[in-house]
């Protein structure tokens, strides 16, 4: 029986229910952090924005309080990058993350590990952070005290990419300093990571937080190689389906797809947001032709807003004394309900982001019309 079509609005709408974007769920932080697969988080901010953006009520302590109670954790993750995940997911998922992890040290360091004993360097790494929680600064000036013509930044990142560590949370106002420092994974949460591969469930957790989707897509997102495979195993499990340029996609059967005509709220998305970053095909929710003013130069993910379902333009705040802007740079002129839409929304976000702030600004450029904030909120 041949597979369904599916348009590019539909699969748009498909991943919007899936992140929680269409309408904002009455679940708890740990729930949306497991249902979203893991949030991405080489910054400690964007996922409290991005988690706000998704619940109907999210305050910042909620995070802290999990982060603190070790039921959340931030540690290197898909395409060994820097995510907030579930204890529970990180210790199933980080064995199937290994070779992504190792391919990403052998790519960035090419021969400048050929001649060091990995498994030494692991053992007086794992020695290192099991004494207290350390940065990798304090990494790099103990090698480089040891020998000061060691490679001291390959030697570190290879032990980042081979030793299950995570980050310790602190008192800081987002969780985490800019220089978190970093401890064992067994000393922090009690446990080893699973032995087993569970790369099947992640698979199965991924389309359901991005799917319908292809076997490149799950590939980009998790970083793993041959993962055609992984599909045709599942494939009795899953639905299958055809976008208009007749790729195949999966699916779990049952999973929300709305229709193409749903509306879809304004919503704003922090830095690296994986909606954003989880499929290789992302005309879904961002314009080609718009990837390169959202994606820097240096690879920086910039925070975007989205209007009918798609990245409209990009966002910043502004801190000034006492008082915060919200500056929106938008791809393309908006219309005026867009526009009176996004600054309540921008109104929202910012009190969120900005506790203490007395006046809240709204500012959209092409003119930079200003909206103040209602004296009566939103």
């Amino acid at each position: 029986m041949p597979a369904d079509t599916i348009t590019q609005t539909e699969l748009n709408r498909a991943l919007l229910a899936r992140q929680w974007l269409l309408r904002r769920e009455p679940a708890t932080a740990l729930a949306a952090i497991e249902h979203l697969a893991a949030l991405q988080a080489q910054e400690a901010k964007p996922p409290y924005v991005g988690l706000w953006t998704r619940l109907e009520s999210f305050a910042r302590e909620d995070l802290n309080a999990l982060l603190r109670a070790r039921l959340a954790v931030r540690a290197t993750m898909m395409r060994a990058t820097i995510h907030l995940m579930s204890a529970r997911d990180f210790l199933e998922w980080r064995t199937a993350i290994q070779p992504v992890l190792t391919g990403g040290m052998q790519s960035v360091l090419k021969d400048r590990m050929a001649d060091v004993d990995m498994a030494a360097l692991l053992a007086g790494a794992r020695e290192f952070f099991g004494n207290a929680p350390s940065t990798f600064d304090d990494l790099r000036n103990a090698y480089a005290a040891a020998d000061p013509e060691c490679d001291t930044r390959a030697l570190a990142y290879a032990v980042r990419l081979h030793l299950p560590l995570v980050m310790a949370p602190t008192d800081a106002p987002w969780g985490y300093p800019s220089a978190a420092q970093f401890t064992l994974v067994e000393t922090w949460l009690g446990a080893h990571p699973s032995p087993a591969e569970a790369q099947d469930d992640l698979a199965l957790r991924y389309l359901a937080a991005f799917g319908p989707a292809s076997v490149a897509d799950f590939q980009t997102w998790s970083g793993l190689k041959g993962a055609k495979a992984i599909f045709e195993r599942l494939r009795h499990q899953l639905q299958a389906f055809r976008d208009e340029r007749k790729r195949e996609l999966f699916d779990i059967p049952n999973a929300p797809r709305p229709e193409a005509g749903d509306a879809a709220p304004a919503r704003f998305l922090p830095e690296f947001d994986s909606a954003l970053l989880a499929h290789a095909d992302r005309s879904r929710v961002i314009a080609d032709e718009y990837r390169p003013l959202v994606v820097t130069k240096n690879l920086r993910v910039l925070a975007t807003f989205l209007v009918d379902g798609y990245v409209a333009g990009t966002w910043t705040t502004e801190r000034k004394k006492r008082s915060a802007t919200l500056i929106l740079k938008p791809f393309a002129p908006l219309p005026q309900a867009v526009k009176e839409e996004l600054s309540a929304e921008g109104h929202r976000l910012l009190r969120f982001m900005e506790e203490d702030a007395e006046t809240c600004d709204v500012q959209i450029s092409s003119g930079y019309e200003r909206s103040q904030e209602p004296e009566t909120p939103a």
